[in-house]
């Protein structure tokens, strides 16, 4: 199971009740930070999760609303040792910018123990363990190197505890093995695989990100199938042609990329101070009815279908 808390929902510029793009999506011991926008440190005192583990961060792309936080969280880091060690992912020229803003202002002439990489994003799997996959996928957007990222559980099979009792395989770390994919041989001599004891495979959940985008044509591939798509919703469909303008998406279009690509649940952000949340919502749910519009400091659980 994932976790999501937005900690800004705001398009371009602060609204009262809503600030600049940040949420942190959390599994197991990981959290990862998705953008951070201006005032983003605050959000997550204010979130309840602090900066404990806040080590991950990971850029869309590098328009100021959606790095300028960082001049902030990274100083608020370096005094305070509250962490040793932050990796910022974005792709080469987001990362650029991100360089000038903390090495050549936030951090300049400045003594720190903090130590901070840098790390250029490109397509493919950016991070992985046993349980799981953290992929890249490229969005298009106004500038280059714009990114969207897809967070997956490996699928796994449910341990068959009638089948290993018929067979006489002892609790223990023998079922342990074979959980883990490994043959055993018991006492008899017999050899137990894994396959006589594990279920079919069963997916598990699937979280996919994506920040500010013009088009959604090239994204179905990658969101097929995600039980929560998280997407921007900038403009309404009576200002289309101001949406490609900017390279942004309106809610029907983040509506029927969802409806297309199977998607179970969609929660819209990125929402402009130029709309009530209530058209944002009604216009995405004529096309695509599990819609939401994500609020500052809402958490969502997700976990497979």
């Amino acid at each position: 199971m994932f976790e999501i808390v937005f900690l800004g929902t705001s398009a371009s510029a602060p609204s009262v009740h809503r600030g600049l793009s940040a949420q942190v999506v959390l599994y197991n011991e990981h959290r990862f930070l998705i953008d951070c926008g201006e005032g983003t440190q605050r959000q997550v005192l204010k979130s309840g999760l602090g900066f404990k583990r806040l080590d991950k961060i990971l850029i869309t792309h590098g328009h100021l609303d959606h790095i300028l936080g960082l001049g902030g969280l990274i100083s608020t880091f370096s005094r305070w040792e509250a962490i040793e060690h932050v990796e910022i992912y974005a792709g080469p020229w987001a990362l650029e910018r991100v360089k000038d803003l903390l090495l050549g202002v936030v951090l300049r002439g400045e003594r720190t123990t903090l130590r901070i990489d840098f790390i250029p994003l490109e397509p493919g799997i950016l991070m992985e363990d046993n349980k799981f996959q953290l992929r890249v996928f490229p969005v298009s957007h106004r500038g280059p190197d714009c990114y969207g990222f897809s967070f997956e559980e490996k699928p796994h099979r449910p341990f068959l505890v009638d089948k290993a009792e018929a067979l006489g395989v002892p609790a223990g770390p023998e079922r342990s093995q074979l959980v883990r994919g490994n043959s055993i041989t018991l006492k008899d001599g017999r050899i137990v695989t894994p396959d006589q004891v594990l279920g079919e495979p069963i997916p598990g959940a699937k979280l996919v990100f994506v920040g500010d985008a013009g088009r959604t044509d090239n994204l179905v591939h990658e969101v097929e199938g995600a039980d929560l798509l998280v997407i921007e919703a900038t403009y309404l469909e009576i200002e289309a042609d101001v949406a490609r303008q900017f390279g942004h998406l309106t809610a029907a279009q983040a509506a029927r990329l969802a409806a297309e690509a199977n998607v179970r649940q969609l929660c819209l952000t990125h929402i402009s101070r130029r709309y009530h949340a209530g058209a944002v919502l009604a216009e995405a749910q004529a096309i695509f009815p599990n819609t939401c519009v994500a609020n500052d400091f809402d958490h969502f659980k997700v976990s497979r279908r």
